[in-house]
C-alpha cells in the first residue's frame, strides 16, 4: 500500500536514541562499557539514568527502581523492557509540528528540552496507534562545547 506523501513540516535524521529499562543501573553500564565498549554519555543522577555512546547514537540505561524513574512502568520478566524509540529529525517549528500531529488526531503526551546524541534541543513525545512511545527530538539548540 503507498500513500500520497502529506506536507510534512520537518524530515527524518535517523535514530537518536533507544531507551533500555533496567533493574540494576551499574550492572547495565557496566556491560554497555565492558562488553560493547560504550562510552559515557549524559548523566541524569536524579532520574535514575545513564546515557552511553553507541557511535553516532545514544543508548539510555534508566534504572526502574530508582525513585526518579516514576514516569516508567518496571520491565516485564521475559517482555516488555523499552520505554521509547527517539527518532532525530531536521529543524522543526514547534507550533507547526504540533498542528500537523493534531492533523492526524495524535496526542502529544509531553514536550521536553533534554540531551541526545546531537546535544541539548526539543522533544516531542506521542504513541503510534499500537501504544508505542515515540520521541521526534530536533537538532540541538546550540552546538555542545
Amino acid at each position: 500500500m503507498t500513500l500520497e506523501p502529506a506536507h510534512i513540516p520537518f524530515h527524518l535524521a535517523g535514530i537518536d536514541h533507544v531507551v533500555f529499562l533496567v533493574t540494576d543501573l551499574e550492572k547495565a553500564v557496566a556491560f554497555y562499557q565492558q562488553v560493547l565498549g560504550c562510552q559515557m554519555g549524559y548523566s541524569y543522577p536524579e532520574k535514575g539514568m545513564e546515557q552511553v555512546w553507541c557511535g553516532a547514537s545514544l543508548i539510555v540505561l534508566w534504572d526502574t527502581t530508582h525513585p526518579g524513574a516514576v514516569s516508567v512502568r518496571p520491565p516485564v520478566e521475559g517482555g516488555r523492557n523499552v520505554d521509547h524509540i527517539c527518532i532525530a529529525t531536521g529543524p522543526f517549528e514547534l507550533g507547526a509540528m504540533r498542528a500537523h500531529l493534531a492533523r492526524h488526531k495524535v496526542e502529544i503526551e509531553r514536550e521536553a528540552k533534554h540531551g541526545g546524541a546531537r546535544g541539548v534541543g526539543h522533544a516531542v513525545y506521542f504513541r503510534d496507534p499500537f501504544g508505542n512511545k515515540i520521541e521526534l527530538k530536533g537538532p540541538a539548540d546550540h552546538p555542545d562545547g
